[in-house]
């Protein structure tokens, strides 16, 4: 599962599921708008879908979190999740789809589909980018990756953002770049500092088949 690949270390199809022990994670999300967000917000109650022929990141870190999020679009409870933070000083990514489902009263269920990326030689690009992750599946390979460093030790990636809710002791790792391939994960919320979708496509409709896996 694991080899030495040009100073670095890959694994091939890993899954990952809130805070791994053994692989880091990296996604992909949707932020439209450029400049700094708030540090900490409320989350919607639903899980997005994302993927991604490749992400190329520079400065990767992964630590463990809580999220507040709202139970259903009514939002009128809250409750707090598990994530794993996959945060990125720089990232590329080239084929990006994403998509969210959304079931609305008197309505029915509706989706919404965005794709970026397309031209090889136009990749989405990110600085500061934070994603709240619960679940991925790639081809993954690090360069000088640490596994095990304490999470107000780590030396990559963007500093922890103010507010967030982490264990400071609590186990992180990061890398000096990571290559995802053929990304298949779900997400909770995405934060950027800048977010650059080139060829943006976005469209809304009720097909199942909408969804990007």
């Amino acid at each position: 599962m694991k080899s030495q690949v040009r100073g670095g270390t890959r694994w091939k199809r890993f899954a990952v599921v809130m805070v791994p022990s053994v692989a880091a994670t990296a996604a992909v999300g949707i932020g439209l708008a450029q400049g700094a967000l708030a540090a900490s917000f409320s989350v919607s109650g639903q899980q997005f879908k994302v993927t991604a022929g490749h992400l190329h990141g520079e400065g990767f870190a992964q630590y463990g979190g809580i999220d507040e999020v709202y139970t259903s679009v009514k939002g009128d409870k809250k409750m707090k999740v598990p994530v794993a933070i996959s945060s990125f000083d720089d990232a590329t990514i080239k084929r990006m789809c994403q998509s969210v489902k959304t079931d609305i009263p008197l309505v029915g269920t509706v989706y919404l589909r965005l794709e970026a990326g397309n031209d090889a030689k136009k990749p989405v690009e990110a600085k500061n980018l934070y994603i709240d992750v619960a679940q991925l599946d790639a081809d993954a390979e690090f360069k000088n990756i640490d596994i095990g460093v304490a999470v107000k030790d780590k030396s990559r990636g963007p500093a922890v953002k103010q507010g967030e809710s982490v264990l400071p002791g609590g186990f992180a790792q990061q890398a000096e770049e990571a290559d995802l391939y053929n990304v298949k994960q779900t997400a909770w919320a995405t934060t950027a500092g800048t977010f650059k979708l080139s060829g943006l496509s976005m469209r809304l409709g009720t097909d199942s088949k909408m969804e990007c896996y």
